[in-house]
């Protein structure tokens, strides 16, 4: 079977991570968390939540005239996926060419350095 491959926009982004950390989780609470800072009508977060379902990545149920939502799908998923598909897209695979980058561009702590040495070293030994 086919790894999905989730492509998320910003916002659907957003609303995955708030619903991951509620579990569930009404329209009027995402608009309050997510739509509102973003300056979202309530209507828009709920087309959005409907669209999302549609896409298997959220799933509802009714408590009364209220759709409660949670996610369908576990952020491991995800970020595997996004991940991948960047690294695939972008770095055409190479996962040396895409942390040469990151580090040539991005501020990096010693102890951010530190902690990829450990993770390489680890892999190393599993090799």
């Amino acid at each position: 079977m086919a790894k999905r491959t989730y492509r998320l926009g910003n916002l659907q982004l957003k609303i995955l991570k708030f619903l991951w950390d509620r579990e569930a989780a009404s329209v009027a609470d995402v608009h309050d968390a997510v739509g509102e800072r973003a300056g979202l009508a309530y209507t828009t977060v709920a087309t959005m939540l409907r669209k999302m379902e549609a896409r298997g990545l959220v799933k509802h149920r009714s408590e009364g005239r209220r759709f409660i939502y949670q996610a369908a799908v576990k952020p491991d998923a995800v970020s595997r996926s996004m991940a991948g598909d960047l690294l695939e897209r972008l770095f055409e695979g190479s996962l040396a060419d895409m942390l040469s980058h990151l580090l040539a561009h991005r501020e990096v702590s010693r102890d951010e350095l530190a902690n990829l040495e450990r993770l390489i070293a680890e892999r190393k030994k599993q090799s």
